[in-house]
């Protein structure tokens, strides 16, 4: 029986990030596997600073994506979940221990021992592939399945862009109604963060840097209020206002402003990521005995949980679907922030084995 499979692909060869065209192997669809063609792929944030190792730890050669839909092609003897024909997803890991403490409660996310969809290395050694690519094989605890009738290209950046919000709303209990929720940086998490906290019943305002953004926050997002982040009046105006922030800004930031906005015992949570350590303003957190918290995505039981929420709320991201070889462009354009508000790849229609 065959060990690995045939894929085709687009991929970086080293640190220039810039994307081509690549065979490669993955292995075949194993007892517990399943084998699905990949018919969308977010393109995320993260993928951008993997392809040119912004952050140090990058394989070449390198085929990112990790916000997954696609349709069962093939199913080991052994699965249990799911068939030929399902609809389904897969995030950012593909395996983990399953032994450990996270493991065990469900937060395979925090596993010493994740793998991650793609640039993650195999206990062999081997190292992972990501979805701009045809077909993608994955064990089937790692597998979402996608609810029937809710668009696949749209939903594709939940995978990732949904659950990093969704995961630390929940966790930090800032998804109770009545509750005054910031949300900084109105961007391809902060758009989605917004739209959770609306369907929880939370009373919610956007903090950002443009102007340009302040009539979509409100009129079709449906946020209650919108504060110019770099304008120290607006930002003195609501200081001691909100009840926690989830802030989703990727670029090096000050975090004084918002540790002031808080209440008394409010809550700051970090899921953006920028390239450099941010500093902490120690007075702003301990006068009011203020938490600051961070999160990392979900486990899966989670992430299947905010999937299930979505479809019941319709809950989208924003997008811009565009073709496979576009991809170079997207990225530049990602990095000067020229999105509206994820780029989603049509991997099933414009992928070609030329």
């Amino acid at each position: 029986m065959a060990k690995t499979v045939n894929a085709f692909g687009w991929g970086a060869k080293d640190r220039k990030g810039f994307l081509t065209p690549l065979e490669f192997t993955r292995r075949a669809t194993g007892d517990r596997d399943v084998q699905f063609k990949v018919l969308y792929c977010g393109v995320c944030h993260s993928d951008l600073h993997m392809i040119k190792d912004h952050w140090g730890f990058a394989h070449y050669p390198m085929i990112p994506g990790h916000e997954i839909v696609g349709v069962v092609t093939e199913v080991g003897s052994k699965v249990q979940k799911f068939k030929n024909g399902d609809n389904v997803g897969v995030g950012v890991i593909v395996d983990a221990c399953r032994k450990c403490d996270q493991c065990v409660d469900n937060l395979e996310n925090y596993c010493p021992e994740r793998i991650d969809t793609y640039n993650g290395v195999e206990p062999d050694g081997s190292i992972t592939y990501g979805s701009y690519s045809d077909i993608m094989v994955a064990d089937e605890e790692f597998v979402i399945r996608w609810p029937d009738n809710f668009p696949m290209d749209k939903g594709a950046p939940l995978v990732c862009a949904g659950i990093t919000t969704y995961s630390p709303l929940r966790y930090y209990g800032l998804d109770k109604p009545g509750l005054h929720v910031g949300v900084a940086g109105l961007g391809g998490l902060g758009h989605v963060a917004v739209k959770f906290l609306k369907a929880f019943g939370t009373k919610v305002t956007v903090l950002d840097i443009s102007p340009d953004k302040k009539s979509y926050a409100i009129d079709t997002l449906g946020a209650d209020g919108f504060i110019l982040s770099n304008k120290p009046a607006e930002m003195g105006a609501a200081a001691g206002t909100l009840d926690g922030i989830l802030d989703c800004v990727s670029v090096v930031h000050s975090l004084q402003g918002l540790l002031d906005l808080l209440k008394p015992h409010g809550k700051l949570v970090v899921v953006g990521l920028p390239e450099k350590p941010l500093e902490l303003p120690i007075f702003s957190l301990t006068m009011g005995r203020k938490m600051m918290g961070g999160s990392m995505i979900g486990g899966l039981k989670e992430t299947q949980e905010m999937i299930d929420f979505a479809a019941k709320h319709n809950i989208l991201p924003e997008v811009e679907v565009i073709s496979m070889d576009y991809v170079n462009t997207a990225m530049e354009r990602l990095a000067r922030g020229d999105v509206k508000f994820r780029f989603v790849i049509d991997v099933g229609k414009t992928l070609k084995d030329e």
